[in-house]
């Protein structure tokens, strides 16, 4: 079973929604997403923030956090999830921000990438990744990357529901 499909069977499990935020990946991370039959159940939708501005007047992410510390930055990639959550109208929030390539950026090196999560109860979790190989390589690793963060947060998010329910046992 792929990431994507993963995911989807756990939102649907749950009865929640997810919205995606992407930069580097360019829409890539929706496209998986609803590559998956059924997506429509727990996909709302997504934005591809590729320019910098979009990040701040769209998912809402701090101008001084973008001027201080660019758009490739581990709040910046939290900042989108928590972002996209909101303006989707979505439980779950997943992000990704990075260097694909070819040039370095902010003053980051190519194959930097942070992807990020945002759920109920204050869950907020970001993933640093140091990728190599090729732009499409560094893409894709990243949307793999970002679906399993979100998947393992998931899974453990049920894990404790169901400690909790059952007396801590």
């Amino acid at each position: 079973m792929t990431a994507a499909a993963r995911v989807l069977r756990l939102l649907g499990a749950r009865g929640e929604t997810l919205a995606v935020a992407e930069s580097l990946t360019g829409g890539l991370v929706a496209a998986d997403l609803t590559s998956v039959p059924g997506a429509s159940r727990s996909f709302r939708g997504s934005v591809t923030a590729y320019a910098t501005s979009l990040k701040r007047d769209v998912l809402g992410v701090d101008e001084s956090l973008l001027a201080e510390r660019g758009a490739v930055d581990p709040e910046v990639a939290l900042r989108m999830a928590v972002g996209v959550r909101q303006v989707l109208g979505a439980d779950w929030g997943v992000s990704t921000t990075g260097v694909a390539g070819p040039e370095p950026q902010d003053g980051q090196p190519v194959g930097t990438v942070y992807v990020a999560v945002a759920g109920p109860s204050g869950v907020e979790k970001v993933t640093a990744l140091r990728l190599n190989g090729a732009r499409a390589d560094i893409r894709s690793e990243s949307v793999r990357s970002a679906l399993e963060l979100l998947a393992g947060e998931l899974g453990e998010n049920a894990r404790a529901q169901d400690t909790e329910q059952n007396g801590g046992n």
